[in-house]
């Protein structure tokens, strides 16, 4: 059957609005499951109230999967969880009382990611602090002889595939957030050394570990390699590259390397995809050994790994096809519901390792006989993120192949970070707190488009890497002592670009907190002229004050939502421009045709994150179902070429 554009639209808005819904089941799975997991661990502790509670990587991949559904819907539910969680096992001065630096684990870095998710967003330093204590375990953890991180200090010479999820992504993510882009060679390096180690010939699959001096009894005495292909282990380590290819640049050498390991790992396991279930054997390439099973969480990483680099752009679209056919059968053989609405994840393995017991002989028999449980928190944190990850699918393909270039040259405001590096904030899409764009960019990727960065004036070859021309709330003296003015020579280039069929989106604040003047010199090239005026000013959260009730049936909404948009300036259009979305007699969006190309004229700043990422505004405010509509209304709007 298919499901016309209208319905698409639809579902697709109400899956980033929770206040759309009135039963649990009606939610879509990534909620359904996330509030289960929040009524289930209070907190995120989710060992009984008697055992001692401490930092650990089980934790990290839960919150991981809250973090992305935080993101896939602005609900600050999710977001309110992962801090509650980890506030209970950091201190206010940014220790960790419960992580031992000593022991040299790799798990332990996992939950680092939320550290950093949690400074971005509060820029509280005692999370700076603490995901710096992580940070430095790296700086002098016991290393093989070419250079690979052991999996712990308690197992040494030894490389594991669940290592590489545990530290990279997080080791990245530190380093492109605190500047230190000479870590890349030592992280890709660590992603090349385990594929070498690890990878077999013949099938492409990595065996799960690798010992150095072939001293383990489960290492081979010619290649150190353990000996069986265990499902989530590569799960692990696929996950690893796609939420670590994010941080590199475009033009870094092992960004590449990557790629390529990344595109070889799903070529291989998508060979041992189950015809029928669309899911794994525990161990892969044994599907009708006696003893052998389907597992949850493994099928859970690969759909995540799958789907998300194919919307990412790392994989060939037919990739999706296996990630949802895998969906299906995790949600049939592994997804109950229970009477009470939660929801119940089964077929897990609940824990593997290579260790120096009697039994982790790293046999087929080993991976087979292990605990299966129902409920464990790293499955449900793939769940998580592979649900997310699905019901995106379909939006990604809007946009795939296009790239949103954000203006930091116009708006180049500036502050000190947590380690007293000048960075660039505001309207950025790495900036998380409430005044940068990083739901937004978000929201733009979920619709397959790219997001880059513009540090310098524009010229045409710049403007040509991309399809969309984003300026948002340009500096003025009052927020930047130096501000970039518009002027009549930059004006002119990206005029040129439009003319030639790209498109330019002006999102212009008030005048109070934007430059209007001088990004005036460019608006009024195509007759789209913003006013030195303010509306809605707010005081003392009177919420009311700024609220704007939108009908819907419109040409950019076509769904009735209240949105938030304080201190506003409005349009008055010319031609060629025309308005396209007037409120109270005034224009607060406009479009203009120009040459090939399109401009779009809004008034801001109601996308940037403190009103979209739900911790500020109460219902029924929904800035975040707005924005979806706006993205899916711009990619309509993009040039035919």
């Amino acid at each position: 059957m298919r499901i016309r554009p209208l319905c698409l639209l639809l579902l697709f808005v109400l899956a980033g609005n929770p206040l759309s819904f009135s039963h649990a089941q009606e939610l879509p799975w990534s909620q359904r499951m996330a509030n289960t997991a929040i009524k289930r661990w209070p907190n995120g502790k989710f060992v009984s109230g008697n055992q001692p509670w401490k930092w650990n990587y089980e934790l990290g991949v839960l919150l991981q999967g809250m973090d992305d559904v935080w993101y896939h819907t602005g609900d600050a539910t999710y977001y309110r969880y992962m801090k509650n969680s980890v506030d209970t096992l950091v201190g206010s001065d940014g220790s960790i009382p419960t992580y031992r630096p000593e022991d040299n684990e790799l798990d332990d870095l996992a939950l680092g990611r939320t550290l950093l998710v949690l400074y971005g967003v509060t820029q509280d330093a005692k999370y700076y602090k603490a995901a710096t204590l992580l940070r430095d375990q790296l700086r002098t953890h016991p290393r093989t002889s070419d250079g690979g991180f052991w999996h712990k200090q308690r197992y040494p010479n030894q490389m594991w595939l669940d290592g590489l999820y545990m530290a990279e992504p997080f080791y990245a993510d530190y380093a492109v957030t605190f500047h230190q882009p000479q870590d890349f060679e030592d992280i890709t390096k660590q992603f090349v050394l385990m594929e070498e180690h690890a990878r077999d010939p013949k099938t492409g699959l990595l065996y799960h570990g690798w010992n150095e001096t072939r001293q383990q009894r489960w290492a081979n005495k010619d290649t150190g390699a353990s000996p069986s292909f265990w499902a989530r282990g590569m799960g692990w380590y696929m996950m690893a590259l796609v939420d670590t290819l994010p941080y590199y640049q475009e033009n870094d050498p092992g960004r590449a390397k990557l790629l390529a390991i990344l595109q070889r790992l799903a070529a291989a396991i998508t060979k041992y995809q189950d015809k029928n279930t669309g899911l794994w054997y525990q161990v892969v390439d044994k599907p009708h050994e006696k003893g052998n099973y389907l597992e949850s969480s493994a099928a859970c990483m690969f759909t995540y790994a799958m789907a998300k680099g194919v919307r990412l752009g790392y994989l060939q679209p037919s990739y999706l096809q296996n990630a949802e056919h895998a969906w299906q059968g995790i949600r049939k053989q592994f997804v109950k519901t229970e009477p009470n609405g939660e929801v119940t994840l089964t077929g897990t393995v609940h824990a593997i390792g290579l260790g120096a017991g009697i039994g982790n002989d790293g046999s087929f028999n080993y991976y087979t006989t292990q605990e299966v449980v129902s409920n464990d928190p790293k499955g449900v944190g793939a769940f998580l993120m592979a649900a997310t990850e699905i019901e995106s699918a379909q939006t990604a393909k809007l946009g795939r192949g296009k790239t949103v270039l954000l203006d930091a040259w116009y708006n180049s405001q500036t502050r000190k970070n947590a380690a007293g590096q000048m960075v660039l904030y505001h309207y950025k899409w790495d900036d998380y707190a409430n005044s940068g764009y990083s739901i937004f960019g978000h929201m733009l990727r979920e619709y397959g488009l790219k997001t880059d960065t513009l540090t310098k004036a524009p010229s045409l070859a710049d403007l040509n890497k991309a399809q969309i021309y984003l300026i948002a709330s340009p500096d003025n003296p009052q927020w930047n002592k130096s501000p970039h003015y518009m002027n009549e020579d930059d004006a002119a280039v990206i005029a040129d670009w439009v003319r030639g069929g790209g498109m330019l989106v002006i999102m212009q604040n008030d005048p109070t907190h934007a430059d209007i003047e001088h990004m005036n010199v460019l608006a009024d090239k195509f007759g789209m002229h913003f006013n030195n005026v303010q509306l809605n000013a707010e005081v003392g959260n009177h919420f009311e004050m700024a609220r704007i009730d939108v009908p819907g049936n419109g040409p950019v909404f076509r769904l009735p939502h209240v949105l938030f948009m304080k201190e506003i300036c409005t349009i008055s259009p010319t031609a060629p421009s025309v308005p396209v979305w007037t409120w109270k007699n005034n224009v607060l969006m406009a479009k203009a045709r120009y040459g090939k190309g399109i401009v779009v004229g809004l008034v801001d700043p109601w996308l940037y994150n403190e009103y979209t990422d739900g911790r500020k505004l109460p219902p029924p405010y929904d800035n975040f179902a707005g924005g979806k509509e706006y993205i899916l209304w711009l990619l309509k709007q993009l040039p035919k070429h």
